[in-house]
């Protein structure tokens, strides 16, 4: 059930998008810091980017469940949740993660964490009321993939990363605007103005290249995770009634924000729903800049399984 390529790919992964993160920050520190005559800027940026990596890393599942508002759940609360979830770990061959649950009545779920060890899986009160056992089962067992397969670490990392970028930008763009000109810039021969120029332009560009990296999290991992949970119920057919009914369930969820939508089992903003489909060029676009798969082919898929 656990696929080994995928781990090692995970985890290559990691080590990418924290080296990108280090260099866009320190870039945008540089280029500002010439701007405006402040070469400590430089300096700054490289801490600021080291800690925010290490936090992002040792704390970001804390960061993503507060911003998803969710609130841990015991045995009591919730037993037929426990069971399934207990259930499906052993399957797995996973230890069983921390389980939260998220006060809305849309349908979603989502796991985070660093590791399988320190794991969690977390589902809306909408999956637990409006989904069937088989259903649930379905959708945790795709959770459950993505702990396995270690799509958690990278999916967690970017929520915190993503914010820190676009945070440092905005930062950068304001300065630009409110901070005013510096007396260097004639005595540097207007060099400075290049580098406000620059500057601006990467401030822009910061919120773009966040998304690039947000996205840098394949779609291809939603297709393994479907695939992979399907494994472990031994019935495709769970997980893509639950999918149907997340296609068919038009309520956002309104804790979801940017940096977390890549997260969750289906896009929690719905942007492959039929309504966002009509029109090609415009679901084409919006196709670009989906965290996940269509919801279409993912049922596909599923239904074309034989095990």
């Amino acid at each position: 059930m656990i696929t080994y390529n995928a781990i090692g790919q995970n985890k290559r992964k990691t080590v990418l998008i924290i080296g990108l993160f280090l260099i866009v920050v320190t870039a945008l520190g540089y280029v500002f810091g010439r701007a405006y005559g402040q070469p400590g800027l430089v300096g700054f940026a490289v801490v600021f980017a080291s800690v925010s990596a290490l936090i992002s890393y040792y704390f970001s599942d804390s960061i993503t469940l507060a911003m998803s508002r969710a609130r841990q759940i015991d045995r009591k609360d919730s037993p037929e949740l426990f069971r399934a979830v207990e259930n499906l770990t052993i399957a797995a061959g996973l230890p069983l993660p921390r389980i939260y649950i998220i006060e809305d009545s849309a349908i979603n779920a989502f796991a985070t964490g660093r590791n399988p060890k320190h794991a969690v899986v977390c589902v809306t009160t909408g999956a637990l009321q409006r989904l069937d056992k088989t259903e649930l089962e379905g959708v945790i067992a795709h959770e459950l993939s993505h702990v396995g397969n270690y799509d958690i670490l990278v999916m967690t990392l970017v929520v915190v990363l993503v914010g820190t970028i676009t945070l440092l930008g905005d930062w950068f763009l304001r300065a630009s605007f409110f901070g005013g000109h510096r007396k260097r810039d004639s005595e540097e021969g207007g060099n400075n103005q290049i580098f406000m120029i620059v500057g601006l332009v990467l401030a822009v560009l910061s919120p773009i290249i966040a998304t690039l990296m947000q996205l840098a999290v394949s779609r291809q991992r939603e297709y393994l995770a479907d695939a992979s949970g399907a494994l472990i119920t031994r019935y495709p057919e769970g997980l893509a009634k639950a999918l149907e009914k997340i296609a068919q369930d038009q309520e956002p969820l309104e804790v979801a924000n940017k940096a977390t939508a890549h997260m969750y089992i289906a896009n929690p903003f719905h942007l492959d729903s039929p309504q966002a489909s009509r029109g090609k060029t415009l679901s084409w676009v919006a196709g670009l800049f989906n965290t996940h798969p269509p919801l279409t082919d993912r049922i596909k898929r599923l239904r074309e399984m034989n095990l």
